[in-house]
């Protein structure tokens, strides 16, 4: 599989509005979030060396190595939840003429299922992370560039509200009730606290705008 992270965005665009199955709604989450962290660079980047955020200068630095990080990762999930999909499909190709080979196929699905929903699981793990740091860049980074930092969190919100249905229809596939009941419980407690987080940056961004 190619590696989407080098297609030009008009090429990822044309590809994911194709009937092609993937990139999907899963990987345009990733790709949003990686948007979302970058305008978070941005503002740590207009800050950063400018003598009136000097006392600051410190943690934007480390909060602009965190930002790059979570970019990179958030590529690598666009490439992640293609390949996870991919495979996901390919068990359902799996031989199904014996009761051995229905129920080999059956687990393989499972397995599968559960790796289908890991993915976008860590793409709204990463995008909450994402939120964090834009809450923080919206209090200490440039007023400059405010609306900057309040474009990341409610993109970054919209991407991991985005992963999550990518969660949940994989999990509607697998059958083991421990395993759903968990990951559904992480993901109401990842959606509650995005949602204060949005609300604190863009609180924060009201109150600079005056």
């Amino acid at each position: 599989m190619s590696d989407l992270t080098k297609l030009s965005c008009q090429e990822f665009l044309e590809k994911l509005a194709s009937n092609a199955p993937t990139p999907g709604g899963g990987g345009g989450a990733a790709m949003a979030g990686a948007l979302a962290v970058a305008l978070t660079s941005m503002v740590g980047n207009l800050t950063v060396g400018k003598e009136k955020f000097a006392q600051h200068e410190a943690e934007v630095q480390e909060l602009l190595a965190k930002a790059d990080a979570l970019r990179l990762e958030l590529l690598n999930l666009v490439n992640a939840d293609a390949e996870v999909f991919d495979s996901f499909m390919t068990c359902y190709r799996l031989p199904k003429n014996t009761d051995e080979e229905k129920q080999a196929r059956n687990q393989a699905i499972q397995n599968a299922a559960k790796e289908a929903a890991e993915v976008p699981l860590k793409i709204a793990e990463a995008c909450l992370e994402v939120m964090k740091l834009a809450e923080r860049i919206a209090i200490i980074g440039n007023p400059g560039a405010i609306t900057d930092a309040a474009v990341s969190a409610i993109m970054a919100r919209a991407a991991l509200r985005s992963a999550v249905y990518n969660v949940v229809v994989n999990l509607k596939l697998i059958k083991d009730e421990a395993y759903n009941q968990a990951m559904y419980a992480e993901l109401e407690a990842m959606q509650n606290e995005a949602e204060a987080l949005e609300k604190a940056t863009l609180i924060t961004a009201d109150e600079v705008l005056g």
